[in-house]
């Protein structure tokens, strides 16, 4: 452990909040959520809300009978998806400390060794898979091959391998909504599939935006993503090609009725201007900082806005 952390563990100020005072107790509580990304199962959560909530509309079943799957669902979701960036966490430590936005993780800086990391990804594992199991055997199902393709296919094998690690990643970050179906109606209506492709469409935007931004940090960690390996405007052209098929693949859903459509189409003709202005825009990483944040603003409000309209 360095000394910083040292001086920081010492007077339970927890860096860059100053003048807070924490217990040991809520800094390793931080540290976890920090290994498990919660940023990121919060926002898969939304997705696996909206699978439960359309599973329930189209198949006749009433969510407030049926709370307890409800309940094994969302939670057992969230510990899969927990465990697999926790796992990500113990895999990835020789490369984070490399990064600017990775070196401060709990995997790097000392606050826990590698083992106790790699047991608590495991346990979060399997309890997220035996909630699942509880709500339903085919959601179990989708989180384990979710869960093998994230820390399997993804970490350990394309993200350090290929550039179409991203596409790699997508199959395992679309299989939230498709657990929230399947723990209501195993039998996988074309809805959730479509829920499933657009969020495996989505995802190559989103973080090819976020590469270009680090490109310079996976260049020097040795990852090789797509704008590292081919270049900036390579990468455009790839993040708007997923955009043009995102549109059609989101109002495919347009059964879910005329507001849905029109924010649906508005949304996806908004991020595709944004994407083709990329090729006359200068600035580089200011554009893939916008395309991240409109890609974020994106999927909450189709998401979101996909409940509402059946409410």
């Amino acid at each position: 452990m360095n000394k910083t952390n040292t001086v920081i563990e010492a007077t339970n100020v927890l860096p860059n909040e100053p003048g807070v005072i924490v217990t040991d107790q809520q800094k390793s509580w931080k540290d976890y959520l920090t290994l498990g990304k919660v940023g990121i199962v919060t926002s898969n959560l939304i997705t696996t809300f909206a699978g439960l909530f359309l599973a329930a509309k189209y198949s006749g079943i009433s969510l407030a009978d049926n709370f307890h799957i409800v309940f094994f669902a969302i939670v057992g979701a969230a510990l899969v998806m927990a465990g697999g960036c926790t796992l990500n966490n113990f895999i990835d430590r020789d490369i984070d400390p490399i990064m600017e936005r990775t070196k401060a993780r709990p995997s790097v800086n000392g606050r826990f060794q590698a083992n106790h990391i790699l047991w608590v990804g495991l346990i979060q594992s399997g309890l997220g898979i035996m909630l699942l199991a509880f709500a339903n055997s085919v959601a179990a199902v989708i989180g384990i091959i979710g869960l093998f393709v994230y820390v399997v296919l993804y970490t350990m094998w394309s993200k350090r391998t290929h550039s179409l690690n991203t596409v790699v990643g997508s199959i395992s970050g679309a299989v939230p909504p498709l657990i929230g179906w399947a723990a209501l109606d195993p039998g996988l209506h074309t809805y959730a599939w479509l829920l499933f492709f657009i969020m495996f469409f989505w995802q190559p935007p989103h973080f090819l935006a976020l590469a270009m931004k680090r490109s310079e940090e996976y260049r020097a960690a040795g990852i090789p993503m797509l704008p590292v390996v081919a270049g900036f405007e390579m990468t455009k052209r790839q993040m708007v090609l997923y955009v043009a098929i995102l549109i059609p693949v989101s109002l495919m859903l347009a059964p879910f009725g005329l507001v849905y459509t029109i924010v649906a189409a508005a949304l996806g003709a908004g991020w595709l201007i944004l994407g083709i202005a990329g090729f006359k825009m200068k600035d580089d990483i200011k554009w893939a900082r916008l395309m991240f944040v409109y890609s974020l603003n994106y999927l909450t409000i189709l998401f979101v806005l996909m409940v509402i309209v059946h409410i």
